[in-house]
């Protein structure tokens, strides 16, 4: 019976724990996956969404009927009474209800676009918190690789030290670099916690629980052509939302312009009267919508904010399409400095590590040329990494912009 319980806690807890499991490698399109599946701001803007899209079945709807008894005239002398029930129903002698229907759809689907903008934002930002990650355990693992070298320059330099060959400058001066390395060691292991945490948050998750290691390919193709990016951004929800946003503000406009029309009422029920008895009362009216000049300034201040949408959805075009061809040359750039670096720079630093090393030990060159090899070698080193990290960031944004699926 025991096991049986056991056995049935595990199988409890398995889904919980199987939801926090991260795929080994973490690639970007994970991070982007799971972060649209469980970010609680994608959650409730679909939510805005639905509840938007319930607006036109309420607007366009007729008011309630009115049930009302009414005695009309109670005698003094306590002999019967006049009464009526009566059935009540007042409807619109224009479209407005039309009008109104088709502003709710306008904003109904300016909601929905709105929800996809949500949704890539959340997707940026789970890339861009996966490339910090990245950037902080790539130099945790370059600076453990200096930390190594340093200390090989200081047992180099004790050598020489006790050989008479070196002096004891030197051995401190490599000592030096081994705890300014050490000090730097823990900086970057605290970062990579805070980039961890970052991720975590990023993903919904607790900001606790362990990253698996990164897979941080990024490809080095070219970027698609400006003019290609360029039309693609067109197709960004903003776009969307704004141009939703002018057919509801123009069908607002059609509605204040449906209030010159009147309201009509019909009024019908049973009746009683003391003389006649039963029988049966019916009313007709209609409004009338007498104030001009609010109905005017209704319309005024509805034609003004079509002016406004329209302006906007401009301006939004304009900002999308140089946000796409900017990010395009963005990654253009980052590009060449990513192949440099990875192809040309690094490799040569590597190179000319070992060989001064060993010129070093021999007596051949001073402490200061194995420093400055090394520090070469670190530099380029991290720029690779910057580099990397700039180039994932840049595609991206450029994706962002272009309103296409983040990858990598």
């Amino acid at each position: 019976m025991k096991l049986v319980a056991v056995a049935l806690v595990g199988a409890l807890a398995a889904p919980a724990s199987a939801d926090e499991v991260l795929p080994r490698p973490l690639r970007v399109p994970d991070v982007v996956s799971i972060a649209r599946s469980r970010r609680a701001e994608i959650t409730a803007a679909r939510a805005r969404a639905r509840a938007a899209a319930q607006r036109p079945a309420i607007v366009s709807a007729l008011e309630d009927p009115t049930v009302s008894l009414s005695i009309d005239h109670v005698p003094f002398n306590g002999m019967g009474l006049d009464y009526s029930v009566s059935f009540q129903q007042t409807f619109p002698l224009s479209r407005v209800r039309g009008h109104r229907e088709r502003a709710a759809r306008a904003a109904a689907r300016r909601e929905q676009a709105s929800s996809e903008r949500i949704a890539l934002d959340v997707e940026l930002d789970a890339a861009q918190a996966f490339w910090m990650l990245a950037e902080a355990r790539a130099t945790a693992d370059i600076t453990a690789q200096q930390a190594a070298l340093a200390d090989q320059l200081v047992k180099a330099a004790t050598a020489r030290y006790a050989a008479n060959m070196g002096t004891q400058s030197d051995v401190l001066r490599a000592q030096i670099e081994v705890a300014r390395l050490e000090a730097e060691r823990k900086a970057t292991a605290a970062e990579t916690r805070a980039a961890e945490v970052m991720l975590n948050t990023s993903l919904a998750r607790d900001p606790a629980l362990p990253i698996p290691e990164l897979d941080v390919a990024v490809s080095d193709a070219l970027p698609p052509d400006a003019e290609l990016v360029a039309r693609a951004s067109q197709a960004r929800p903003e776009l969307r939302a704004g141009t939703a946003e002018i057919e509801q503000a123009e069908a607002e406009v059609r509605v204040m312009k449906s209030m010159y029309a009147p309201m009509a009422m019909i009024q019908t029920g049973p009746a009683s009267t003391m003389q006649e008895g039963l029988g049966w009362m019916a009313m007709v009216g209609v409004s009338i919508p007498l104030w001009r000049g609010k109905l005017s300034a209704g319309v005024a201040e509805a034609t003004a904010m079509v002016d406004m949408a329209r302006a906007d959805l401009e301006a939004m075009r304009r900002m999308a399409e140089g946000q796409a061809r900017s990010a395009r040359e963005t990654v253009a750039a980052a590009r060449v400095r990513f192949i440099a670096l990875r192809d040309d720079v690094v490799p040569r630093a590597e190179q000319a590590i070992a060989p001064t090393l060993a010129a070093y030990s021999a007596g051949q060159v001073p402490l200061v040329s194995v420093l400055e090899a090394a520090q070469a070698l670190w530099a380029a080193q991290r720029d690779l990494v910057m580099a990397r990290v700039a180039l994932g960031l840049a595609r991206a944004r450029l994706e962002r912009a272009s309103a296409q699926e983040i990858t990598r």
